[in-house]
């Protein structure tokens, strides 16, 4: 019991085989939860993975899902809350609903993963529908099981200045990450420089996009993001870093060095010349599979590096994700690789299909 709370515990294998989740009630009337914390169990709108032990093991695990959802979660009241372990964009289940909370009757009524009552077809849709690993999750799991880093404070990341930060740009003594958002990036940058918004998503993207191993070197909005970034970067294990350029993109303009642009292009004229264009999804299958635009080709974003051939690059190319952060990491990728003609579509797949534009897949014709 915590004060006036009574927390019971429960066994819920499916995501792990020893996962667990937790109800929560007033200690007057245990026996009655207003609350269950379903940690990686139960999200809104989806539930929690069950191939992370390997494809030897995602079947069973997947068969235990089905059963702690449809006798645990399902025989709860419907008025119960459910605080998950995540949220939307995380990829620790398919499409994950933008809500933090929700509750049992509302999951009852339209959460995909509630709907099936035969177990064969449930295990068919959980494994056809989960995202792809994470690059970091091993790391993730190694930390976890051993305990993390005890860092006392944040990483000390040394103040360079202009002169100084191109010198080691040159050097290779890190990775050079810009930081700042899409219409910023895009206006401006460092030639060679890897795009990852400072929005909280960083630390996910970080995960996917940069090897641990190998020292940071930042840019940021401004000096006074430091700390809110480094803490972004160290969520998801990243705590080596080389420097970060004192003074922003604004000092390296004055210092006289070189820029890189990458040209933004709304939905409306990407409509208008798409015929013309070479247009890159780099959105995730799932989401690719649920509609697209017409004639696009498709590669998530972390198969990139790796898929870059399938691409032409002396055709013009518009790219294009969810929102425009994806995309954003995308071009900043494919600019160095000799794509001259390049655009990040700014709303992207949210701001065509609210333009009413001609989409193609599940949710088009």
């Amino acid at each position: 019991e915590f004060g006036e709370v009574t927390v019971t515990a429960r066994h819920t294998p499916g995501h792990t085989p020893e996962h667990m989740a937790y109800l929560l009630a007033e200690s007057d009337h245990p026996d009655e939860p207003w609350a269950v914390l379903t940690g990686d169990s139960l999200f809104v709108a989806s539930a929690g993975r069950p191939d992370l032990l390997g494809e030897g093991r995602s079947k069973e695990l997947s068969e235990k899902q089905f059963h702690t959802l449809h006798d645990f979660y399902l025989k709860l009241p419907d008025h119960v809350m459910i605080y998950p372990n995540h949220g939307a964009g995380s990829p620790c289940g398919a499409d994950i609903g933008a809500r933090l909370t929700s509750t049992i009757g509302y999951e009852r009524k339209f959460n995909r993963f509630l709907k099936f009552d035969d177990v064969a077809k449930f295990t068919e849709f959980a494994l056809g529908t989960i995202p792809p690993v994470p690059k970091y999750y091993p790391l993730m799991k190694k930390i976890n099981a051993k305990g993390p880093e005890v860092l006392g404070n944040l990483p000390r990341v040394p103040a360079l200045p202009p002169k100084t930060f191109k010198e080691a740009i040159e050097n290779k003594t890190g990775v050079l990450v810009d930081t700042r958002m899409m219409l910023a990036f895009g206006g401006g940058h460092i030639p060679g420089a890897l795009n990852i918004g400072g929005s909280p998503i960083l630390s996910i993207w970080a995960g996917w996009m940069l090897d641990p191993e190998k020292p940071i070197l930042l840019v940021l909005e401004s000096d006074d993001d430091l700390e809110r970034i480094v803490r972004l970067f160290v969520r998801t294990g990243y705590t080596k870093f080389a420097g970060y350029l004192t003074g922003g993109m604004k000092a390296w303009d004055a210092a006289g060095f070189p820029l890189a642009r990458i040209g933004q292009m709304s939905v409306h004229e990407l409509n208008e010349r798409k015929s013309s264009l070479q247009v890159l999804d780099v959105r995730s299958p799932g989401e690719w599979k649920k509609g697209r635009l017409p004639g696009a080709h498709h590669i998530f974003v972390p198969e990139l590096r790796n898929r870059m051939n399938e691409l032409d690059r002396n055709k013009p190319t518009a790219v294009y994700c969810g929102s425009g952060y994806r995309a954003s990491i995308a071009t900043s990728i494919l600019k160095p690789e000799g794509f001259s003609e390049l655009w990040n579509v700014p709303g992207s797949w949210e701001a065509w299909k609210k333009a009413k534009l001609p989409i193609e897949g599940a949710d088009g014709e």
